[in-house]
């Protein structure tokens, strides 16, 4: 039996109502269209049309995952899909749900003494003084369960620092401070067993925001990275523990910087990434010959294999 027959009728989620919407649309038609050339039955599914029932009289054998953000990547959906008997793409409930919340991922990493910038809760009574004179400037400050970038600041002060907690918090109701990492910005594919290459970004105004995911035409992504052999062996194994440790599954990308020194930081972990022309898992896979129909296939292949308990 052929992989395409083997993997019968096929789902493709996006879209959904999260406020990374719009490059989950993206990210959806791309994989729908590599599917379709590929020969699968797929179909194209919003949630935000007709939920899970409109998603069961698909009747689909498997779902791939192409939603972002909240209600589709963050443990819920997963959860839904897995009461349902449905196999789907990418991590399980609790790597889902985990990968979603900055704040206990970064605990998770602590606690296997894993390199990561220090940070705490804010809230709308913080003594953002106090908060500057423990964690130091410049500090990032981020919704716990945002992706995309949205609602992120850095700030130079502790003035400054009120007015990113409420944008931040604009996004979500539990918003963060870490300590920002000045350095080289870098990202790490997984796919499956492999770790792919590691690319550097480099942002035209020198932060990694939502304009420069997504929009932006001057945001350079440096493929090789520029690391040296032993470097890049480093920060791939680092990645591969990091998504380990939070009980990735699949496939996702593990987001890093690299101080002065020479040291990484792990910053976060992405359990469902984009898949648009700007995404960094496609550009990754090619680099090593995985052309995107071929990667589409192979994260999709890997719902054939029973999910261990």
């Amino acid at each position: 039996m052929s992989l395409v027959t083997e993997l019968g009728r096929v789902a493709v989620l996006f879209g959904g109502s999260s406020a990374e919407r719009e490059v989950s649309l993206k990210s959806g038609q791309a994989v729908l269209s590599a599917l379709t050339r590929s020969g699968v039955d797929a179909v194209g599914y919003d949630p935000a049309d007709g939920g899970l029932v409109g998603l069961e009289a698909l009747a689909p054998d498997r779902v791939f995952i192409a939603l972002h953000g909240r209600g589709g990547e963050d443990g819920t959906l997963q959860g839904a899909l897995e009461l349902l008997g449905i196999p789907y793409t990418g991590s399980g409930v609790l790597a889902s749900a985990l990968g979603m919340d900055k704040q206990r991922t970064k605990l998770v990493w602590q606690a296997l003494g894993m390199p990561t910038p220090e940070a705490e809760m804010l809230g709308p009574a913080a003594d953002w003084q106090a908060v500057v004179e423990r964690l130091g400037l410049p500090l990032i400050v981020k919704p716990v369960h945002e992706g995309s970038t949205l609602g992120i600041s850095v700030v130079e002060s502790a003035e400054a620092l009120a007015e990113a907690y409420h944008e931040a918090a604009r996004f979500d109701a539990r918003v963060m401070a870490e300590r920002f990492v000045k350095g080289e910005e870098y990202t790490v594919s997984l796919l499956g067993d492999e770790v792919l290459p590691a690319i550097r970004v480099e942002a035209a105004g020198g932060f990694y925001d939502y304009e420069a995911k997504y929009l932006s035409d001057e945001t350079l992504y440096h493929l090789p990275c520029g690391l040296g052999e032993s470097d890049e062996a480093e920060l791939g194994e680092l990645c591969r523990q990091a998504f380990a440790a939070v009980g990735g599954e699949g496939w996702g990308r593990v987001d890093v910087m690299r101080d002065a020194q020479g040291r990484f930081w792990l910053i976060e972990v992405n359990t469902s990434p984009g898949m648009t022309d700007h995404s960094l898992v496609p550009q990754a896979a090619a680099h090593v010959g995985i052309d995107f129909e071929t990667l589409v296939l192979r994260i999709l292949a890997a719902t054939l294999e029973s999910r261990p308990a």
